[in-house]
C-alpha cells in the first residue's frame, strides 16, 4: 500500500488502542510506525539490480521483526526522559501501529514475506490494489474526527469500515473465481494455475489470469450485480528453459532469472513488443493485451549482465476506460458462458 495509507492506518490502530494513556501522541506515534517497515525500499545495489526486490516487503515485514520494528519505532519517544516513565503505552503504540503494516501489504498483490526468516514465500491475497482511495479516505475521516473530538469512536469506526472493504473483496474475487472456472471449462482448458487480482480502487472490476498447457489466458470478469467478461490474450510462459544458450552459460545470469522467476511467483512471460524482456505477467500495462509493468533483461558479458527494467511511468490508469468496465457500459463485456443475462 501506499505511505499515506499505512500512515493513516498505524495511527488509527494506536489512537483506538492507546489515545486514552497517550492522549494525541498515540496517533503520531502510530503514524511513524505505520510506515516505518518500508525504510527497506532504499536498500538498493548498483551491482545488483534485483536486490531490491528480494529485500522489499522482507525482513521488516516479516511477524518475527515486529517486536524490534515497533522498538525502533517508538525509540524517539523514549529517548525524551518525560516519556520513560509511561514506556509501555508508547511501546504498544508503535507495536501495534507497526503490525499492521505488513498485513495490510500481505492483503495486496505484490507478496509479502511474513514469515521470513523460516521461510522465503511471498505471501499476497490478492484482495486490494497498492492504491485504495476509498480505503484512505475511511481512515483519514475516522483519524481526522478521532482526534478533534477526542473520542476513539470515529477511527474504529473508519478501521471497521476497511475490515468491511476487504470482506467485499473477498467475496467478489470468490465469484470471479468461479467465473473463471466457468471460462476455462467453455475452452476446453485444463487449469493448472489461476490467480484473480483486483483492479484500481474497486471491488468489482478483476484482472483474471490462469495457466493451461504452458499457455497464460489472461481476461477481464466484472463481477457487479451478476457477473460479465471481456475475452483478453494469450501468452506463452516462459520458463528456465526458454534462456538462450548465451544467458544458460553464465551462472550469475541463470541464478538472477531464478531470483525473478520466484518475485513473480512463476507468472513469467516475454513481452511481445519486447521479446528480449522477460515480465511478470502478474501485471499489464493494457487492459487488451501483455505489456509488463516491470521484467529483466540479460546482457551475457557485461560486468552487471542483469538489467531491472521498470515502466511503471508508463502505468496510467485510464479512467474513462475503467468507468465504462464498471458501470457496465464496455460494448465488450458479454455473458458468462451458459448465462443468457450479464447485468
Amino acid at each position: 500500500m501506499d505511505p499515506l495509507t499505512h500512515a493513516l492506518l498505524g495511527a488509527s490502530a494506536a489512537h483506538v488502542a492507546f489515545s486514552p494513556k497517550l492522549g494525541r501522541r498515540a496517533w503520531m506515534i502510530g503514524a511513524i510506525a505505520g510506515m516505518l517497515p518500508d525504510v527497506e525500499f532504499f536498500i538498493r545495489s548498483s551491482e545488483d539490480p534485483l536486490l531490491n526486490i528480494e529485500v522489499h516487503r522482507q525482513f521488516t515485514h516479516a511477524f518475527a521483526f515486529i517486536p524490534v520494528g515497533g522498538a525502533v519505532a517508538a525509540a524517539p519517544w523514549l529517548l525524551k526522559r518525560a516519556h520513560r516513565a509511561g514506556w509501555k503505552p508508547v511501546l504498544g503504540a508503535a507495536t501495534i501501529a507497526y503490525a499492521t503494516h505488513g498485513l495490510l501489504d500481505a492483503c495486496t498483490n505484490y507478496g509479502t514475506q511474513l514469515l521470513w526468516p523460516f521461510s522465503d514465500l511471498r505471501i499476497a491475497w490478492h484482495w486490494l490494489t497498492t492504491i485504495g482511495p476509498l480505503i484512505t479516505l475511511m481512515l483519514l475521516l475516522g483519524l481526522v474526527f478521532g482526534v478533534r473530538l477526542d473520542r476513539r469512536w470515529p477511527a474504529a469506526l473508519g478501521l471497521a469500515g476497511i475490515l468491511a472493504y476487504t470482506g467485499a473483496a473477498v467475496w467478489q474475487q470468490e465469484r470471479a473465481l468461479a467465473a473463471q472456472a466457468d471460462i476455462a471449462a467453455s475452452r476446453g482448458h485444463a487449469v493448472e494455475r489461476a490467480k484473480m487480482f483486483p483492479t484500481v480502487g474497486n471491488v468489482f472490476l478483476w484482472r483474471s489470469v490462469y495457466e493451461s498447457g504452458s499457455v497464460l489466458h489472461t481476461d477481464r470478469i466484472r463481477a457487479g450485480g451478476g457477473l460479465s467478461w471481456k475475452a483478453g490474450s494469450t501468452v506463452p510462459l516462459v520458463t528456465e528453459a526458454a534462456l538462450t544458450p548465451a544467458e544458460r552459460a553464465s551462472e550469475r545470469i541463470v541464478r538472477d532469472y531464478r531470483r525473478f522467476a520466484w518475485f513473480s511467483d512463476g507468472w513469467v512471460a516475454r513481452a511481445p513488443a519486447a521479446p528480449e524482456v522477460y515480465g511478470d505477467a502478474r501485471y499489464s500495462l493494457s487492459t487488451e493485451r501483455f505489456e509488463p509493468i516491470w521484467g529483466v533483461r540479460f546482457h551475457p558479458g557485461a560486468r552487471v549482465p542483469t538489467e531491472w527494467v521498470d515502466f511503471t511511468a508508463q502505468n496510467k490508469v485510464p479512467l474513462s476506460g475503467l468507468w465504462r468496465e464498471l458501470s457496465g457500459n464496455d460494448p465488450g463485456y458479454g455473458p458468462l458462458p451458459g448465462v443468457t443475462a450479464t447485468r
